[in-house]
Formats: C-alpha cells, structure tokens, sequence
C-alpha cells in the first residue's frame, strides 16, 4: 500500500504524468487529473472529477462526477456524520435479557472510552418483553427478526444498521465488551477484524468436547477453503458496512459467519484476526444445537468451495500460482516467468487487464496496474502498485504515455472489433516493447489443454474466451502497423506470450 499512497499523492509521479480524464480523451482531448485534496481527482481542463476508493481510483466513464454535482466520493455513501452513528451494534439476544443486563454497562463503558458515536441493536423474536425493557434502559433497539436462525438475526441487524462499521457479538458475555477497543483499533488494517480463539495468543474456555469439533470444523473449512483463518466460526467481528454491500447471502444458521467471511473475502476485502480470551456463557444455555450446526457448515462449506474456486473470487489469479492442481500452477508460474523476462529493463510498465496476478508485485517501480473489476484490484493492494479502475477500451492515459505495455490473458475475452488492441498500441511509447499473451487455438495443443483446465478447475477461465487467435494472425496484425516482433514464447504449445517493439 505504501508505493500505491505514494503514487497517488506525489503529483511528480509517473502515473500523473500518465492519467488523463477518459470522458474528456473520448472526445479527443486530454485533460489532466491533479488530486482534489479530498478523495477524487479532478481534471485540469475540464469539470469532470473521479472517485478514489480503497486507495484505486475509480477512472470508468460512468464514473465521472461534475465538480459539484453528486457524491464523488468513491464506494461509501456521503454522510450526515450528526445523524449516523460511526458504529451499529448488532446483538442476536433472544431470550437474554439477563445477559444483557450485565453486559450492556460494560459494552456502553467502552464506547465511552473510545468516544464514538454508536447505535445497540438486540435481534430477538417478537414477545420478548424482557429484551426490549433492558434495551430500553439504555437507549437502544430491540429488531424483530423475520427469518428463523441466527443468520436470519444477522441479517435483520444489518438491515437496519446504520453505522459505519458494524459490531457483531453474543449477548451471552463469552464476549468480552472491553475487547471492542482492540478491533477498533485495527479498523484500519482490514475490514473484516475478528476476535479469534484460536491465532497466536488466543484462548477458548469451553469443554474438551465442544473444543475439540470447534477446531476440527475450523481447520475443515480454512484449508477446504484455502483461507488463512484460523477462527472462521468466531461470531465476534468487526466490519465495515461497505464490505456486506449487495452480498446475498444463503445460510440462515451459525454458519453465516463463514458465509459473511468467504463472500468478503472473494470481494478483496481484507480480514484480520486478533486474539482474544473466550469465556463461557453466565445465564442460559446456546441456541446452537451441534448435529444441526454441523449440517448447516457441512451445507454452506460446497457453496461456498465453489466460490473460493471460481473466477469470481478476488485473489483466483493469486492462489492459482500455488494451486494443488499441478496443471494450474504450472501454468501461473510458466506466465510469471515469461511475462517478467520480457518486461525487464524496459521501464514502467502499463499493465491493461491485470487481475490479481502475482505479475504485479513483480511489476518495475513506476508501473500501473488496470483492471476492470474492483474486486481484483482490492486484492492486488498487497502487492504495492498503483492500481487503477478503467477500461480497456478507453485507457485513462495520454498517448505515448508508457515505455512497455503488458497485456497478459485479456484479448481472448473481449470481441475481436473491440478497441482494445488500438488503445494497448495508442499509450505506447514509440520504441517501446508490447508484451501480449493469449491461447493459440491453431494449435491442436491448446484446445485439448483448455478441455483439462475446464475439468480439473471447474469455475475457471476455460470457458470465457469468446476470440480466438493464432501465432500468425497476431505477427500479421501487429506487422502491418509496422511492430516488429521479438519474441515468442510458449506454454505448453498452447498460450502464446509475444514482444513487438513499437516504431
């Protein structure tokens, strides 16, 4: 993140040498974007202004604001910060208005320490009286929940929430109030904070029974799912209210949490975990019920595997490097290679249609990343580039603008009469080198591998290519614009990775 906050502050940098509006470049003049001071850029000479979220600014057409005019200020919805709570908290609790009586104090006591502004929301079922007398007392809301379950409590909460951040937590007092000033703390650091049992220097105090098929179902879905989560059943969290926008979510049981988890995860966002100390309940016994909390993770575990597997995942193209499938990070790490040999020592690089690639981080000081799709972008933020949303279409960059362009497994998924290859040879610089990668599909080899890609790794690109090239349609195509090619590397006989070197 730190080269990516640089680049977009320093107005000396390669990318504001770059960047130019794209409604006004349609046109057929370029105006320059300068930071407005708050979250957008602005154009020089013109009125349009475009949105930065999450650090990566939001250059799409449909996305310029005139100055003045509408929020321009990325994802999150402008706020009346007198009206708006910072913080919901949402409190499954039915039936535990004992618990409740001695856990709100504390948990008011910590909101006070921290001095935000916060709302308490109780999630029960209608008839609770006693809930709604303790809310009541201090100055919260009792929601009646319309769909059975504790997913179904969740998902009343967080209709109604309106904080920018959400708490979640059991009224039971197995969470303890005071921990909500460390995941606020680390707010910051990731959208998603959960107090976890189970990281370093956690601790769960609960039977040996219950402890033991806890870490069993945890362990079950963090390496089924190739998370990096150590406590995906922890109800106790942290979230950004942005980060459950449009999520659809299936489970109404416990296993919500993971579904929450997975589904934010595949969106790019990020996920922290911080120990805590987990105690048990004072007052009442659990509404879970372990066959059935079982079925309902065993359920939701195929769902959501097949979305941790698909292209819509966020970091598909990075964990694919590592895949267990041997085919597959064969693959990723043959385009690795081949990508950086050809990039190297030509300078910044331009790289249109970047995914969450590994490629990225490897990427020369000075590099652009494009993409399309925000969710890929906000998982490619750890690898430090300067990341942009735009079209490839419509490059948000001045003609000439980069010294090498890389455009690495995007050309087979957008029509062939798309402006795209026109808009890779406009932002070249003349003497500078094209890297471009596709499938040959006049080869036999290809068609029979992308057979084997699309069984082994259901989900993925095997079926997105709508135009297909070959070696000889590409050296003609880029000859007669008077390119010289320089390369030509193979994988497998099967996806091409070309230089052309630009007159």
């Amino acid at each position: 993140m730190q080269t990516l906050a640089v680049s977009l502050r320093d107005p000396e940098s390669v990318f504001y040498a770059a960047v130019c509006c794209p409604v006004c470049r349609k046109a057929g003049h370029m105006s320059a974007l300068v930071p407005d001071g708050g979250a957008s850029l602005r154009g020089i000479a013109c009125d349009h202004a475009y949105p930065i979220s999450e650090e990566i600014p939001i250059l799409l057409e449909e996305a310029a604001r005139i100055r003045g005019v509408g929020d321009s200020s990325g994802s999150r919805k402008t706020r009346d910060v007198e009206a708006e709570p910072a913080l919901s908290v949402i409190i499954p609790a039915l039936h535990e208005a004992d618990n409740l009586r001695e856990l709100l104090p504390g948990l008011v006591e910590s909101m006070q320490r921290l001095q935000v502004s916060f709302e308490l929301l109780a999630i029960t079922e209608p008839g609770d009286t006693g809930v709604a007398g303790v809310m009541t007392e201090y100055g919260g809301r009792v929601i009646e929940q319309t769909e059975p379950g504790y997913g179904g409590a969740l998902l009343a909460g967080f209709e109604r929430a309106s904080g920018e951040y959400i708490l979640i937590m059991d009224a039971d007092l197995s969470h303890p109030p005071k921990f909500v000033e460390d995941m606020w703390a680390a707010r910051g650091e990731a959208e998603v904070v959960i107090a976890s049992r189970y990281t370093a220097g956690g601790s769960a105090d609960m039977p040996g029974s219950r402890y033991f098929l806890s870490r069993v179902l945890n362990a079950f879905f963090s390496r089924g799912l190739g998370l990096k989560v150590r406590d995906m059943s922890s109800g106790y969290r942290l979230i950004r209210t942005d980060s459950l926008r449009g999520m659809s979510m299936r489970a109404r049981d416990f296993d919500i949490v993971q579904e929450i988890l997975v589904r934010a995860y595949a969106e790019g966002w990020r996920v922290r975990e911080i120990p805590f100390s987990y105690a048990p309940r004072r007052h009442g016994s659990s509404h879970a019920r372990v066959l059935k909390f079982g079925m309902a993770y065993l359920r939701t575990f195929w769902n959501l595997w097949k979305l941790r597997n698909s292209i819509l995942a966020a970091d598909y193209d990075d964990r694919a490097h590592d895949s267990v499938i041997f085919l597959q990070r064969y693959w990723q790490r043959s385009r690795f290679r081949y990508v950086t040999e050809l990039i190297a020592g030509e300078g910044p690089v331009l790289d249109v249609g970047c995914g969450s690639s590994r490629i990225i981080g490897a990427l020369p000081s000075g590099s652009v990343a494009v993409d399309i799709l925000l969710r890929k972008l906000r998982h490619a933020r750890r690898f430090g580039t300067t990341l942009v949303q735009a079209s490839g279409f419509n490059l948000p960059f001045r003609d000439e603008s980069f010294p090498c362009v890389l455009c690495s497994q995007v050309i087979e998924h957008v029509p062939k009469e798309s402006p795209i290859l026109d808009e890779l040879c406009r932002v070249l610089a003349p003497g500078g080198r094209l890297v471009l990668g596709t499938p040959d599909y006049e080869t036999w080899e290809w068609p029979t591998l992308e057979k084997l890609y699309g069984f082994f790794a259901p989900g993925g690109y095997a079926d997105e290519h709508i135009s297909h090239y070959s070696l000889r349609e590409l050296i003609e195509t880029f000859e007669r614009r008077g390119f010289v090619h320089e390369a030509t590397r193979y994988i497998l006989h099967g996806e091409l990775i070309l230089a052309f070197r630009k007159p």
